[in-house]
């Protein structure tokens, strides 16, 4: 039986929070897949124009994955005080920092006007991006976690991972639509800025919805009981968040970060690497390429909540692994389709790979919230996914682009994707399924333990 703190809230209330983390999550999304699709197409150009093309595109991918640089940074700061303050603060004022960052990027000068100094400044606002996303992911899951039940938690939890595709659909789509509609000249000299600029419209919505939301509730309780307990015992010092999960979560903390590892990595290949890969090797013109993307971002958004309604009913872990070995497969094949050329094929090897990619990312949300307690859930999963995209997310356009320069074929990329996906094969199969339980019923170590020591104190005490 759902406790006070889970049970199921009235539909519409259940819709606004959904909303909320969506549009929140889309936007900061469409901030940070904006900054690869320049990275990819006009970056190099604008911001190291004394460089050979494949090295410009190095360099340009060098500062994309800067950002994921700072997203560990952003989880151990809003996930702490996410912990302790809760999840919908910290989910304003990441939104505040990601569309405030991106807009600048849009006022930027380049290498042109100002030289080196452009790359640096470019450099730094991505910094502030990676940190503000570092922050996004966790909150906005755990404010839909936490208002929904057991029962659908997959299902509505999933809601903000279709951030992702959307944000990519849209940062995609404006791309796609300046690229068809201005000439190259344009599009290098001022078009790639609107798209930037646009963000600080897109914020000013994203922030009126999610002002209006309110706390989780299985927070709210969480954070009652630990005021009473202190008021107990003012003697005993509560642990920082992000202490007490490496202390009682480390285990849960590697299973989160083993299992980002195929999934992010085949994301950011698939639709980062991809437009360089089909406009250098494959002879794809640069609308096609996006276009092909724009068309899998759509499907990928459809599927994400089906994917996630399907963990409610079998598992995270089945559909998970499903999502992570059909990755594997698909490598080989989605590599022979981009070098036919044709958009019919492109698209096909772009649409079934965020498919199979959406099988790992739509039960991701609830498996991770599912694995902490609720006053170290924040910073757990916060740290859990972005330490991993460190490791996975951040130099995977960047390795995937310096195998083809040094062997100029795909067949380095697609292994590079096997062997994350073999890791994540690992993590994930080792993992309990989290699917029945209830958040507010998982217990806090912590708790346990100084609940364990508190006879002993007494006893001395007497």
């Amino acid at each position: 039986m759902s406790s006070p703190a889970t049970a199921p809230p009235a539909p519409s209330h259940l819709r606004r929070i959904v909303a909320a983390s969506l549009i929140g999550t889309t936007i900061e999304w469409y901030d940070f897949f904006l900054y690869g699709s320049a990275a990819a197409l006009v970056f190099n150009k604008l911001f190291f124009p004394d460089s050979d093309p494949l090295v410009g595109t190095l360099l340009s991918f060098l500062t994309y994955a800067v950002g994921f640089a700072a997203r560990p940074l952003g989880a151990l700061v809003f996930g702490h005080y996410g912990d302790r303050l809760g999840r919908k603060k910290l989910l304003v004022l990441s939104l505040l920092l990601m569309g405030g960052a991106t807009f600048a990027i849009g006022l930027l000068p380049t290498h042109a006007t100002i030289g080196t100094a452009a790359p640096v400044l470019l450099t730094l606002l991505r910094l502030v991006q990676g940190f503000a996303l570092g922050g996004e992911w966790g909150g906005a899951v755990l404010l839909v976690s936490e208002h929904g039940d057991a029962r659908r938690r997959g299902f509505w939890a999933s809601w903000p991972q279709t951030g992702a595709p959307a944000g990519q659909l849209l940062a995609t789509g404006v791309l796609s639509f300046l690229t068809a509609v201005l000439s190259d000249a344009a599009f290098g000299s001022w078009g790639w800025r609107v798209p930037f600029l646009l963000s600080g419209v897109l914020v000013v919505v994203g922030l009126w919805i999610r002002l209006s939301v309110d706390e989780s509730p299985v927070f709210r309780q969480a954070l009652a009981q630990a005021e009473a307990r202190k008021a107990e015992r003012a003697a005993d010092a509560e642990k920082l968040p992000l202490v007490a999960v490496l202390r009682h979560h480390w285990r849960d903390v590697l299973v989160a970060m083993g299992a980002r590892m195929a999934e992010n990595i085949s994301y950011y290949v698939i639709t980062a690497f991809i437009l360089v890969y089909a406009t250098t090797s494959a002879g794809v013109s640069k609308q096609t390429a996006l276009n092909a993307v724009l068309i899998g971002s759509a499907v990928h958004f459809a599927v994400i909540p089906a994917w996630g309604a399907l963990s409610d009913r079998i598992g995270r872990r089945p559909v998970y692994l499903l999502g992570a070995v059909g990755i594997g497969l698909w490598m080989f094949p989605f590599f022979s389709l981009v070098d036919t050329g044709g958009f019919g094929s492109l698209v096909l090897a772009v649409t079934v790979g965020l498919v199979l990619h959406g099988a790992m990312y739509a039960p991701q949300a609830a498996f991770f919230s599912e694995m902490f307690a609720t006053r170290m859930r924040y910073s757990g999963a916060s740290i859990g996914a972005q330490f991993a995209s460190v490791a996975a997310g951040a130099p995977a356009p960047l390795i995937a682009t310096a195998l083809l320069a040094d062997y100029d074929s795909s067949t380095p990329i697609a292994l590079y994707v096997i062997a994350a996906v073999l890791l994540t094969v690992v993590a994930v199969g080792v993992a309990e399924e989290t699917r029945h339980r209830d958040l507010s019923g998982i217990e806090d170590p912590a708790d346990a333990e100084q609940a364990a020591q508190a006879p002993a104190a007494d006893a001395r005490a007497v």
